[in-house]
């Protein structure tokens, strides 16, 4: 094959009338924006779910409820995409796309059909949940391959950047969702996806076209189950490490936990070994041999733990402190902290598609380099602000950080698309996925362990010192200020009254209605906890400037557009790597 057709078929997709392009954007638009709402929307309407089948999910057995239908969608999707962008390229990615509508939508139905109430309605929802993953991990791992067919190099920055923008976007858009719905009728909170869902999938079977790919391949068995259970057993331990463990505020020195990482880790050492030699496998590694895609996988997983980081501790900041201290009710806290989380997402909208289009004519790297550096500077700036901020600065702060998060993401993807050979883009796509997904569950890991031990440091003395000061008794103050902070981080993320759930009904009983006026009220727990938040959130913030950071050196690394002109890579022609790949 010599060099200019391998580069006209590794630059141009089939030809097609000039409108499909815009119905493949606008359907795989609605697919992202579906899937990745319903990764926040349960965020916020937690405690509605749990109140209409009558669990209290901060009870110590409860827990699993919680953590799993927070953390199983996740986990789910990041396990998946790979797989099934692979069998993408193989069977068809506008057949694996379809396909992810149908199941996506069937089990939002089934969720917000439950009949049940305790245990059984748990149990019922948080499987409903991982199963409505699976077919999120269908829609995502397909959507930008198919998205890469129908648009040609000079306009992916711009189209990609749209789908990307609405699918990170769509995590913030879940939390005021969620917060709305909630409280009119939790069902709503899972059947709003049921028409969209239906209308999605209509729509993509009768408009979606199928591009012809190379499909004389098969699956990798081996490869598919020692991803799957090696990324699977480190999201548990990870999800595990963030509960208390006997004495412990965490669960890091569990048994359980320190043996799910081992075998997490072991087994995807084996994945590597078994990949490196399968003749057709799952998760390509000679991908890592182009510039363009590996810098851009690894700026992905490092911006997506700080973005993750960003929306969990913002989320306990105002519910925790700044929305209480300022009138709001704690029961309504969950939806004003989505309606205050506004000016990030408005950052995203504003940014994405724009740094999209720019980056088409001008390369990925000065958007990519840029829009990480100012969200680690944005990161820096929130340490400066009081626990108890001046709201317009720290929505400045958030719409700064919401356009340099948006000024990456459409350009780094897109970057990581053109770069990849035409057979390969599904399996390219759900890696670079893999790595958003998995940052997004391990950034919960590492912030709530950041936070917590901040908050160990100076919350049980802020505690004892302020509850012995409105007539609760030492030893009882004692013994609540001793417990792990984790569980007064839930009941704030949950929208609960912290103190209400920490001290109990019989407690409550024992003071004056004067001192209970005063602890239930919305100023006790948020002047108690500030200084020990701060103490937390600092280290938190700290950690993802820097990961920020890394994410702009690495992106650095990916090589001038200009340089990338007239090469191609190992893949198509059969020599060695293109040094740029942008």
């Amino acid at each position: 094959m010599s060099v200019d057709t391998a580069r006209r078929l590794h630059n141009s997709p089939p030809p097609k009338p000039d409108r499909y392009k815009w119905v493949v954007l606008s359907n795989t638009t609605l697919g992202m924006l579906m899937a990745m709402i319903d990764t926040s929307i349960v965020l916020i309407a937690l405690p509605d779910i749990f109140k209409g089948i009558h669990i209290n999910p901060l009870e110590p057995g409860n827990t699993f409820y919680l953590l799993w239908m927070i953390l199983g969608f996740m986990i789910v999707t990041a396990v998946l995409v790979v797989s099934l962008g692979r069998l993408g390229d193989m069977l068809g990615r506008v057949r694996m796309y379809n396909m992810g509508f149908v199941i996506y939508t069937f089990f939002s139905l089934l969720l917000s059909i439950t009949w049940m109430s305790g245990t059984a309605a748990g149990i019922w929802l948080v499987v409903m949940r991982l199963f409505q993953g699976v077919g999120a991990a269908f829609l995502i791992a397909n959507s930008t391959a198919i998205l890469t067919d129908a648009f040609p190099e000079n306009e992916r920055g711009m189209a990609v950047g749209i789908n990307q923008i609405a699918a990170i976007a769509g995590s913030f858009i879940g939390l005021i969702l969620g917060g709305l719905l909630g409280p009119i009728e939790w069902r709503l909170v899972f059947i709003i996806s049921v028409p969209i869902g239906i209308f999605g999938t209509i729509w993509s079977y009768l408009k979606l076209k199928e591009v012809p790919t190379k499909r004389d391949t098969h699956v990798d068995w081996n490869g598919n189950l020692t991803f799957a259970l090696g990324l699977i057993a480190l999201m548990v331990g990870i999800t595990y490490g963030i509960q208390p463990y006997g004495g412990h505020d965490m669960g890091w020195t569990s048994p359980f936990v320190l043996s799910c990482l081992a075998i997490g880790i072991i087994t995807l050492f084996f994945f590597a070994r078994i990949e490196s030699r399968s003749p057709d496998p799952m998760f390509r590694l000679s991908l890592f041999r182009i510039r363009a895609f590996t810098a851009g996988s690894i700026s992905t997983l490092f911006s997506a733990i700080g973005r993750g980081g960003l929306m969990f501790t913002m989320v306990i900041w105002l519910q925790g402190i700044w929305l209480p201290l300022h009138g709001y009710n704690f029961s309504d806290t969950p939806l004003w902290a989505g309606i205050a989380l506004l000016p990030l997402t408005g950052g995203f909208l504003v940014s994405g598609p724009i740094c999209g289009w720019l980056s088409d004519r001008y390369g990925a790297r000065p958007f990519t380099v840029g829009g990480m550096t100012g969200a680690a500077a944005s990161f820096l700036l929130l340490q400066f602000l009081p626990a108890n901020f001046s709201y317009p600065i720290f929505g400045v702060l958030l719409f700064v950080n919401g356009i340099s998060m948006g000024m990456f993401a459409a350009p780094n993807r897109a970057s990581i698309m053109n770069s990849l050979p035409p057979e390969h883009r599904g399996v390219g796509s759900g890696m670079n996925s893999t790595f958003q997904n998995s940052g997004q569950v391990l950034s919960i890991g590492i912030f709530f362990t950041l936070m917590i031990i901040g908050l160990s440091r100076t919350l049980p003395h802020a505690l004892y010192v302020g509850l012995t000061g409105e007539g609760v008794s030492s030893a009882v103050a004692h013994q609540l200020s001793s417990l792990p902070p984790v569980s007064t981080l839930f009941a704030s993320f949950l929208g609960y009254n912290p103190m209400a759930h920490l001290l109990g009904a019989h407690v409550l009983s024992t003071l004056s209605p004067s001192a209970r006026t005063t602890i239930l009220g919305r100023k006790f727990f948020p002047k108690m906890i500030e200084k020990a938040f701060v103490s937390g959130l600092h280290p938190a913030l700290d950690f993802a400037a820097i990961l920020c950071a890394a994410a702009a050196g690495t992106s650095w690394m990916r090589g001038s557009h200009r340089s990338r002109k007239g090469e191609l890579s190992a893949l198509e022609v059969g020599v060695g790597a293109p040094a740029n790949a942008d």
